[in-house]
């Protein structure tokens, strides 16, 4: 299910190690950009609003395209990293402009968010992710 130009697609997957956490992801694919919003919502958190989380941009780099430069826009401590690695994969990966937004709270993983539980959900992220991103990707 790979997204098209001025696209926009809708997934959610369960956080690992967690009970009945959701990690929602919306990705708008433009011919010459894509926004990706990702954030987390439990049973009991539906229709409360969670805080805005970081906003990244990233770019690749057209001179080493193993690279990708990323920019903080709007920062919130708890979720910059995992926003700033998400931003670099999916530049490098497409090789188009890329602006992330992340609230997800791992919180509510098994042991509240540890480094194995943020590798774990950033794995299963960037996957979901990569599977619905266009194939062909160096813009003209």
């Amino acid at each position: 299910m790979a997204a098209e130009p001025n696209d926009v697609v809708q997934v959610s997957l369960p956080l690992p190690r967690s009970l009945d956490t959701r990690v929602f992801i919306r990705v708008a694919t433009q011919a010459k950009a894509i926004l990706l919003s990702l954030t987390t919502a439990s049973q009991e958190e539906l229709s409360s609003l969670r805080p805005m989380g970081s906003f990244v941009y990233a770019l690749p780099d057209r001179f080493n395209q193993q690279q990708a430069i990323a920019t903080t826009l709007f920062s919130a401590e708890s979720s910059l990293e995992f926003t700033t690695r998400v931003a670099k994969l999916v530049a490098r990966k497409t090789q188009l402009p890329v602006y992330v937004t992340n609230s997800i709270s791992l919180e509510s993983m098994g042991m509240g968010g540890t480094v194995e539980e943020e590798m774990e959900a950033f794995k299963g992220v960037a996957e979901a992710i990569l599977s619905i991103l266009p194939k062909k990707q160096v813009p003209s």
